[in-house]
């Protein structure tokens, strides 16, 4: 569960939607019973590509696994019902 006021999804704007092309997520360590915390943010933000970085920390502080995307913005029809 997130705390709304923390969560901030993505660059999109109002009517916009995305499509993935790339999503990676490399494994560091196990996790067993465990609270994560994921931290996201953009690293470039492009007209039409973006690409993002995932940060998985267990509760000791230690890294847990980092997830990478590369994802396109879909505008006006491309967008409808996405």
């Amino acid at each position: 569960m997130y705390n709304q006021a923390e969560y901030e999804a993505t660059l999109l704007s109002q009517g916009e939607s995305f499509t993935s092309i790339e999503l990676k997520i490399n494994f560091y360590r196990p996790v067993f019973g465990d609270v994560l915390t994921a931290k996201a943010r953009a690293l470039q933000n492009g007209k039409n590509i973006s690409h993002y970085i995932c940060e998985i920390t267990r509760n000791d502080g230690k890294m847990a696994a980092i997830a990478t995307g590369t994802m396109m913005t879909l505008r006006g029809q491309k967008a409808k019902g996405q």
